[in-house]
């Protein structure tokens, strides 16, 4: 009898790819648990090899990585990794991914075009993901993508509360960087004590790729530090731009959060040169040293991440971590 309660034991197992060891050590850390050893390498062609170093068998395993460039290859390495898991028998599968891969690639702009985000949720449930986990969607329905539980964190309380402790005092204005993220800003300005809003007016061209021209400011900035929120900065132009845009408009300060940062050249140096008083990210993916800079402060999510996995495994409920907020 004692040996068949044994076996039938929940066990959890952290595993974690190559992209971003120090935030898998990270949320190892706050789980109380040891990283799954694993042996990963690349073939001279390119080709990925993974294999854990221990049996999986019957356990309910995360498997988490991070999605910096090359964005293919991390991609493909955590794909090998789940279809090796599930042909080890694995009981439950959960495929983390901070920043989720192909997000802003969510709808159809154009015709004969993909909905890549679509087809990595196919991929992920095709090599034996039995649901995902992932920070701050650039989208909201790309949860619908995936056949199986989507468990959407959130990292606003994680920056708004860091932003709330640094401003106290002063008259905060809350600016989204479209029209497209003002449902975000009402739960950012409901959070730093109902901060009015506003936001940067930008256009885009769909045929060229990270440009978008920010043109003017829609509410009150003039004399207020400006909380300019995004979910992610990629090659930081279009917030830069912003950044511009409302020091012309009057305001006093501008502090840039956004919960991704993707720094592709020339971001670091834009964003240095901007003009913002701060720069507030997560690590959800890795930022080299080369890339940092003074303004420059990273909040880790790990805490987050260990808080989610821990109410997964134990059954509990994510939506519960956000005050149902999720």
């Amino acid at each position: 009898m004692n040996e068949i309660t044994q076996h039938s034991e929940k066990k959890l197992v952290l595993a974690a790819g190559r992209a971003h060891p120090e935030l898998a050590a990270q949320v190892a850390e706050e789980l109380g648990t040891e990283l799954l050893p694993m042996s990963a390498y690349d073939f001279a062609n390119g080709e990925i090899y993974v294999r854990s170093g221990e049996s999986v068998r019957g356990k309910d395993i995360f498997v988490m990585q991070s999605h910096p460039a090359p964005l293919n290859n991390h991609l493909m390495e955590q794909l090998l990794m789940l279809d090796s898991f599930k042909r080890a028998s694995a009981k439950r599968i959960t495929a983390i991914s901070p920043f989720y891969p192909y997000a802003r690639q969510d709808k159809k702009g154009r015709g004969r075009e993909p909905i890549s985000a679509r087809l990595v949720a196919d991929m992920y449930r095709t090599a034996g993901a039995d649901r995902i986990m992932s920070v701050d969607l650039h989208t909201a329905q790309i949860q619908g993508f995936f056949d199986g539980p989507v468990d959407h964190l959130f990292a606003v309380p994680l920056l708004s509360d860091y932003i709330r402790t640094k401003t106290e005092g002063e008259d905060l204005t809350v600016v989204s960087p479209d029209t497209g993220r003002v449902r975000v800003a009402e739960q950012w300005a409901e959070r730093l004590g109902g901060a009015p809003l506003a936001f940067v007016h930008k256009s885009r061209d769909l045929t060229v790729p990270n440009q978008a021209v920010s043109k003017q400011v829609v509410g009150q900035v003039e004399g207020r530090t400006c909380v300019l929120i995004d979910d992610m900065i990629d090659t930081g132009g279009t917030i830069a731009g912003a950044v511009r845009v409302l020091k012309e408009a009057g305001a006093k300060d501008v502090i840039i959060a956004a919960t991704h940062a993707v720094f592709s050249d020339p971001a670091a140096q834009r964003l240095a040169e901007s003009g913002a008083r701060e720069v507030v990210v997560t690590n959800t993916l890795p930022i080299p040293e080369e890339k940092r800079f003074d303004a420059l402060t990273v909040l880790s999510i790990a805490p987050l991440l260990a808080r989610a996995i821990r109410e997964v495994f134990e059954d509990g409920s994510v939506t519960s971590l956000f005050d149902g907020n999720a």
